[in-house]
């Protein structure tokens, strides 16, 4: 018999998980019995990922950054791909805020649920009051000064210094290009293997996902009843969704801008890899299919292709740290927090910087918004109410982050000269050439 897909098996742990939870709620004992057996083992599937995080952002940077090989590729080719991409990812991240504070998904769940769940997780709460009551006393350049850690062990320790670690990752990938090559492999091969390792515990944790799904949604359910959670739910991923489709279309119009490509050719070109994007929700496996369709139905020269690419599926995350800026304000309004105008731009700088951290494989975003939750001081037991909905919109956002990847490859070959006529031509009524 062959073995269900694991998103199919995650949403069914997330109706499984409710189910049980409206049945344990008709008995006196029951909310007792989910809280004292069932929750326990959501909290390790959060801790589980919790976990991950500091040495998924380690080996997944220092890879990234040391990738480069040599620092003076940054000063072209380089420095025009990381910059685009930052600057999509600058995009992506403040059109996520901008739709999620105009929609407000989580202000349709009533103030009696708000309230529970504050109660619920009092803890967290407290937390954040404090980080508050100390940034108003902080001076104006105290987040430049918090940036740079004073011990790298103290701040991985912490998961709310996830920046300082961040810093020290990529510093570190610095370090590693500008010593000799010899003496760089060895450190190279270690943080390859690393990273390697790290992903195949994701792909661990994720099997256990089904089960801390179902853990988490019945006791969610059982401490806040209120079908107002799902209804915000539905509004949450109608954010995510429209913020992505607007994505789409800034990349649309970037390549029609910069490379004088019209939509229909860049959207034809790409759309296999697309696809395969959304059915692997992965970007590193799509990279082999995204590099062909680049180079032969594109026009990319192979030699920007094969250093913007694996770059982009490595650093360039747009669509997840879109989703990332909307959860993360999502959870905020549902446990009744209102974040400043500062907090949010924390959130941008995290979510920037957290998406390049970002493996290129299913379920490290959801890893990587426990960093954003807990630089911007949001309770990370929130992410119990978007878990239910996280496999579809994963293979969403890895569309976004694979067509990121081709617009930024055709917009930087442009600037370069390396931008041509695409090798196979079955969409030639579509291309225009460039001026």
């Amino acid at each position: 018999m062959r073995k269900l897909e694991l998103h199919w098996q995650i949403i069914l742990g997330m109706v499984g998980g409710v189910l049980f939870a409206l049945a344990m709620v008709q008995f006196d004992w029951g909310p007792k019995i989910v809280s004292d057996w069932i929750k326990p083992f959501g909290n390790i599937f959060i801790n589980s990922l919790k976990l991950i995080a500091v040495p998924l952002i380690l080996a997944s940077l220092i890879k990234g950054v040391s990738d480069l090989k040599d620092i003076s590729k940054l000063s072209k080719m380089g420095g025009r791909t990381i910059g685009i991409y930052i600057i999509t990812t600058v995009i992506a991240v403040s059109i996520g805020l901008t739709i999620v504070n105009i929609i407000k998904p989580g202000s349709s769940i009533s103030e009696e649920t708000r309230n529970e769940l504050v109660e619920n997780y009092q803890g967290d709460a407290d937390s954040q009051i404090a980080k508050a009551n100390k940034q108003k006393e902080s001076g104006p350049l105290q987040a430049l000064e918090d940036l740079v850690p004073s011990n790298i062990f103290a701040a991985a320790g912490d998961n709310g210094n996830m920046l300082q670690v961040i810093f020290f990752a990529i510093f570190f990938g610095v370090g590693l290009i500008l010593i000799p090559a010899e003496q760089a492999d060895p450190v190279k091969k270690f943080f390859d293997g690393f990273n390697e390792v790290i992903l195949k515990l994701i792909d661990l944790i994720m099997l256990a996902a089904p089960y801390g799904v179902f853990a988490l949604l019945a006791a969610l359910v059982v401490e806040s009843p209120s079908l107002d959670l799902f209804k915000a739910l539905g509004w949450y991923s109608v954010s995510v969704l429209l913020g992505l489709i607007l994505m789409i279309g800034v990349y649309i119009s970037l390549v029609w801008i910069f490379t004088k490509r019209k939509p229909s050719f860049f959207i034809n070109g790409i759309s296999p890899a697309q696809l395969l994007a959304f059915s692997t929700s992965s970007s590193a496996a799509t990279l082999p299919v995204t590099m062909e369709r680049v180079e032969e139905h594109l026009g990319v020269e192979e030699e920007v292709a094969s250093f913007v690419l694996p770059i982009g599926a490595t650093i360039n995350m747009d669509g997840t740290s879109l989703y990332q800026a909307v959860a993360a304000v999502f959870i905020a309004q549902a446990f009744g927090m209102d974040l400043s105008f500062g907090a949010q731009l924390g959130i941008i700088v995290t979510a920037t910087l957290a998406s390049i951290g970002s493996a290129a494989v299913p379920g490290a975003g959801m890893v990587m918004l426990v960093i954003v939750l807990a630089q911007a001081g949001i309770p990370e037991a929130g992410l119990a109410l978007i878990f239910a909905v996280d496999r579809p919109l994963d293979m969403c956002r890895t569309v976004v982050n694979v067509t990121g990847d081709a617009a930024v490859s055709m917009m930087v070959a442009k600037s370069v000269d390396k931008l041509g006529e695409p090798k196979v031509k079955e969409w030639s009524d579509h291309y225009k050439p460039s001026k």
